[in-house]
């Protein structure tokens, strides 16, 4: 949709101001959501003893769902409106993380878990559809320069409060996250002016089977599933390996509050940086490698401090990896359905994000069954340099056909 159509129904000014109230609830979103998630592992594992398999496996049926479903979530807020999606997947949000205040028994906790993946389906492309549409082509490098800034806040100061509910209890905990996601529904409700994110309906499936059959496009984002696989695992086991080390929960707080910290303090200037010399696909490669090391190097932290160091050196991959991937999968999609194909790339980290839950808790509790706790952190090194060596291949092949189009 161009800007003079989205212009037809908003004026500058409800466009500023509709994308500020974005930012506002993308801070309660993930503030909510990192207060909740990174510290399942420690209720159910460390206070419960379920088994760290258990708990993964209940992370990647979530993330399964959610980024599975997303693909829809785009082409329905096109045919319902942007806003009011939003506000239903957020009030979903809100009951599903209230609901694992109670949640004692696993198929609780599951569903739970299935709930809040619904809701994310139903407001995650939507919220990315709205942030376009209500910011001009010349603002937006900007705008999501700031976005990225308040992702950053809300995942730092999220694992902060929970950690500190966490002394209280659990269930004070999930009441919060539910409450965030609460106000932001209601925030979006009174607040958030009718975004139109479609010039006019389109078939529901006619651009979903356009990226399914562009092979270029899904090659690249089978190989982003290993980026995924690694990045989840600060949802699952880093938390883990963090209260083993430091002997607290409040560790986790601290791997958040680094992560957060370095991306809204490097990444801006580090990509800009890495972009003078390396184009988008290698700039990606080069920071899956470094997420890898950094995980990699997790089996020879014997303290937190060395862990931390370990985080450290992921999170700089990870910084410089994020945009690359977002960057790259723009240049690969096609513009006749760039919305289908931003869908459909969801399901790396579906697929990615899930497997990466589930071998994430598996492989940290047979490893200590086993007494080789290295077992994780080397099949994330593995995976991650597998990724990066697919891309790699892709990448020549990709110059090449360019190099052929200009000699042609």
């Amino acid at each position: 949709m161009t800007d003079a159509q989205i212009s037809v129904t908003l004026s500058p000014v409800q466009r500023r101001h509709g994308a500020m109230v974005m930012l506002v609830i993308t801070f309660l979103m993930w503030g909510g959501f990192f207060m909740v998630i990174p510290l399942l592992s420690l209720r159910y594992v460390d206070d419960l003893g379920w088994s760290a398999g258990a708990v993964g496996l209940v992370l990647a049926i979530r993330q399964l769902t959610q980024q599975g479903l997303t693909v829809f979530g785009g082409a329905l807020a096109d045919r319902f409106g942007a806003k009011e999606l939003i506000v239903v997947g957020m009030l979903i949000r809100a009951i599903s993380f209230s609901a694992m205040a109670v949640a004692t028994t696993y198929p609780f906790l599951m569903i739970s878990a299935i709930l809040a993946a619904l809701g994310g389906a139903l407001f995650d492309s939507p919220s990315s559809a709205a942030m376009v549409a209500l910011t001009r082509p010349e603002e937006r490098n900007r705008y999501f320069a700031v976005l990225g800034i308040v992702r950053g806040l809300g995942m730092s100061l999220g694992p902060l409060v929970g950690a500190a509910l966490l002394r209280v209890d659990f269930a004070f905990v999930a009441l919060a996250a539910g409450g965030c996601f609460f106000v932001a529904s209601g925030i979006t409700f009174l607040l958030l002016p009718p975004v139109r994110v479609a010039a006019e309906r389109s078939e529901l499936l006619a651009g979903i089977l356009m990226a399914l059959r562009d092979r270029r496009f899904m090659a690249f984002n089978v190989l982003l599933m290993g980026y995924w696989f690694m990045w989840v695992q600060l949802t699952i086991s880093l938390p883990l390996a963090a209260r083993a080390l430091a002997g607290t929960s409040d560790a986790v707080s601290w791997l958040y509050a680094l992560n957060a910290g370095m991306s809204m303090l490097l990444q801006y200037p580090v990509v800009r940086l890495a972009e003078r010399w390396l184009r988008p696909l290698p700039v990606l490669m080069f920071g899956i490698v470094l997420m890898a090391l950094g995980l990699g190097s997790v089996a020879f932290a014997g303290a937190i401090g060395a862990l931390l160091v370990s985080v450290a050196l992921f999170s700089f991959g990870a910084l410089l990896a994020a945009p690359g991937q977002q960057t790259v999968a723009a240049d690969l999609a096609n513009p006749a359905a760039l919305g289908s194909y931003f869908g459909v790339s969801a399901l790396a980290l579906a697929l990615g994000g899930g497997i990466g839950n589930y071998a994430g808790g598996a492989l940290y509790s047979l490893g200590h069954d086993i007494n080789f706790p290295a077992l994780p952190w080397l099949v994330c090194l593995g995976v991650g340099i597998g990724s990066a060596a697919g891309l790699a291949a892709l990448d020549r092949r990709l110059v090449q056909r360019a190099e052929s189009g200009v000699r042609g």
